[in-house]
């Protein structure tokens, strides 16, 4: 049987050999559970650094939009592997300028998955523009977390993308279908997530300083004194221990969001579901991808009146708080958002690209990309892959 090399590179600070060391948990997303005998995975690993050069990765990476020092120290594994697997644009758009570099000499297949980049695509200069999609022609494959952001790769890069499904570690979260919701008085509301995307301002408009609720905001990004409310307590969530106590505390999980195509948010989701909470969420992002407004309190962005009148809903029918609980955490099962699953997904996308690089036809389009250098939309053929077919209904 012959064996899939694949690499996947993570940002710094994600080295499975250093993060929450200890708890052995594998590779941070789960993309460990795709390692079998026929696919060896090796991961991108941290360099010790000095202040100094750690300030000229991190400026390298501010003018770049990714961290090209971080995938330099770790060349010799992605060039020796056959595919590449990333988790953001700020992974593969720094493997494809390596790929590039190198020319022939690398062979790699890349499986390029975009979660900011199409978002901020209007806001970026035509340089900008231009440079990423000369590094986003050399992917083989464009996946995304939500259906939004697949739809603006055809737009932005006419670029067919695969919507891969994102998993929950359910080691962390074991799934648990809540038999009972009795909302304590007052209504104990909590919120958690470092996102650009969180909303907090509406979060506290509609909550703060109203004896009704008791909101534990969790988060590490600043909140201006202006936002600060008696009744909304604001400080992060630090560790697998602390989240779980936030969450054991909560009535409800409120996910609060600006508009955005990328699921934000979908992580809180997943992790409320598993834990039997009745969640309130900002319908934007494609989240409905996920969970169905029968499974879900969904409300319109910027609507603190809105988000108020559905946690009193909640309270003025627990029975239908408890439905929309079991619902997520049965949805969860049944569709096998899990980090297994998300692996399983990275395995049959890869089969299939493999598969097609490997006919005759597959070659000369990919040979047909190479040699066109990148240009805008170039190599459509071979980045397109179909949808991977999900097994429903079965369990974690």
């Amino acid at each position: 049987m012959s064996v899939t090399r694949v690499h996947v590179h993570l940002f710094y600070g994600a080295d499975p050999r250093f993060y929450r060391k200890g708890d052995d948990i594998g590779c941070l997303y789960g993309y460990h559970h795709a390692e079998s005998d026929a696919f060896a995975l090796t991961y991108s690993q941290d360099a010790r650094e000095r202040a100094p050069m750690r300030l000229l990765r991190r400026g390298l990476k501010a003018v770049l939009g990714f961290d090209f020092i971080h995938t330099l120290r770790n060349r010799d594994e992605i060039l020796r592997s056959d595919v590449i697997w990333t988790h953001t644009e700020h992974e593969y758009l720094s493997v494809a300028l390596l790929l590039l570099l190198k020319g022939r000499k690398a062979s790699p297949a890349l499986l390029a998955q975009s979660v900011w980049l199409l978002d901020k695509w209007p806001e970026y200069g035509a340089l900008r523009r231009w440079a990423y999609r000369k590094l986003i022609a050399r992917a083989d494959v464009l996946t995304t977390l939500a259906s939004e952001n697949a739809a603006l790769c055809r737009t932005y890069l006419d670029r067919d993308a695969v919507h891969v499904f994102y998993g929950l570690n359910t080691r962390d979260f074991p799934v648990q279908v809540p038999t009972q919701w009795e909302p304590h008085t007052p209504l104990r509301i909590a919120a958690i997530g470092n996102d650009r995307d969180r909303d907090w301002e509406t979060l506290i408009n509609a909550f703060g300083n109203d004896a009704r609720y008791t909101v534990r905001l969790a988060t590490r990004r600043r909140i201006p004194a202006s936002l600060r409310a008696s009744n909304v307590d604001i400080a992060p969530a630090a560790g697998l221990k602390k989240q779980r106590e936030l969450y054991d505390w909560a009535d409800v999980i409120v996910v609060p969001l600006r508009p955005n195509t990328h699921a934000s948010g979908i992580t809180v989701m997943l992790e409320a579901a598993a834990v039997g909470k009745p969640m309130i969420v900002t319908d934007v992002g494609a989240l409905q991808d996920y969970f169905t407004a029968s499974q879900a309190a969904y409300v319109p962005p910027f609507d603190p009146a809105a988000l108020r009148d559905a946690a009193e809903g909640l309270v003025a029918a627990p029975q239908d708080a408890l439905r929309l609980a079991q619902a997520a955490a049965r949805q969860l099962v049944s569709r096998d958002l899990t980090t297994q699953e998300f692996a399983r997904q990275h395995v049959r996308i890869t089969q299939d690209l493999l598969q097609r690089r490997a006919s005759p036809r597959g070659r000369s389009v990919d040979e047909a990309r190479r040699r066109a250098g990148g240009a805008s939309g170039a190599g459509k053929s071979s980045g397109q892959a179909a949808q991977p077919q999900r097994q429903a209904g079965r369990g974690l």
